[in-house]
């Protein structure tokens, strides 16, 4: 029997605004969560200026994500929620001591093959009131709704030789470290019976933890190490990541300055994030960001 689809009537909703205080113990958990070692975001001295890593801010506006995943007017069935699509744009960086307030809305409900999407958008502010990040979260839904066809990857893989390819083993553990920095901590990624319940052959890395990854790879080469160069990562999630395997994510220059194009694959060569895209600063506009 085919389930309940979402409440479509909910589209434009905004939710309440949630606070997050930031601390150094919470970004640098992030941080080693999915193997950083970029000394922006560690410091053994009070009066560093450390920051925290850009993908951090799905950290700052998770209890916005969850109160609307939860909304029981909604009706999403969490053991079917898939994250298909991220759009992280950074405008400064969060930094300890911040307090952080974030506002959900619901952007989107569609049909998808084999089930809906469902599109947040997540705005999020420092306690002076400046914009820190804005954030598109898209999950898909299995098995709710009407089926019609998926939805095409915005980039296409470029033909040429990339400007570098990076390897990153994912650790047996990596799951239970990221859901424990991250707060997310839904069963599919955390236990194995609970996956298989959900139609998965196991535990799945978070697509999160996979974007992170991909993060670390293109900060260490065309941000030469400077975070706050990162302006915006997208990515469109192609298939599950299982703890053990090692991913490898290619990178090649986009269209127009500082824009790049990025795939991650899996041991077998599929695409685990479809191409997705990077925007990088210069040197000179990184001052713009300023705190």
């Amino acid at each position: 029997m085919e389930t309940m689809g979402l409440n479509r009537n909910l589209i434009g909703k905004e939710y309440a605004s949630q606070d997050y205080t930031v601390t150094a113990e919470a970004t640098a958990a992030y941080a080693r969560a999915y193997n950083e070692d970029n000394a922006w975001f560690f410091g053994t001295d009070p009066s560093e200026y450390i920051i925290a890593p850009p993908m951090f801010g799905v950290v700052a506006g998770w209890l916005s994500n969850m109160l609307v995943v939860t909304d029981s007017e909604l009706n999403v069935d969490v053991l079917r929620l898939l994250h298909s699509r991220q759009d992280m744009r950074f405008f400064r960086p969060i930094i300890p001591g911040d307090t952080i307030t974030s506002t959900a809305t619901i952007g989107a409900i569609d049909d998808q093959r084999g089930g809906e999407s469902l599109t947040l958008e997540i705005h999020s502010r420092n306690q002076h009131g400046k914009a820190v990040q804005q954030l598109t979260f898209t999950a898909f839904i299995r098995g709710q709704g009407r089926r019609q066809r998926g939805a095409a990857s915005t980039h296409e893989t470029p033909k040429e030789e990339p400007l570098l390819r990076v390897s990153q083993r994912i650790d047996p553990d990596q799951t239970f470290r990221y859901a424990e920095a991250s707060g997310d901590r839904n069963p599919i990624h955390v236990d194995e019976n609970v996956a298989k319940m959900a139609g998965l052959p196991g535990i799945v890395v978070h697509g999160l933890c996979t974007m992170a990854c991909a993060s670390k790879v293109i900060i260490d080469s065309v941000c030469e190490n400077d975070p706050r160069r990162l302006k915006r990562l997208t990515a469109q999630f192609a298939r599950p990541v299982f703890p053990g395997q090692t991913i490898t994510t290619a990178l090649w220059p986009g269209e127009g300055d500082g824009r790049y194009v990025y795939e991650t694959v899996n041991p077998d060569r599929r695409a685990v994030i479809k191409p997705g895209s990077a925007e990088v600063a210069t040197v000179a506009t990184v001052a713009n960001t300023e705190h």
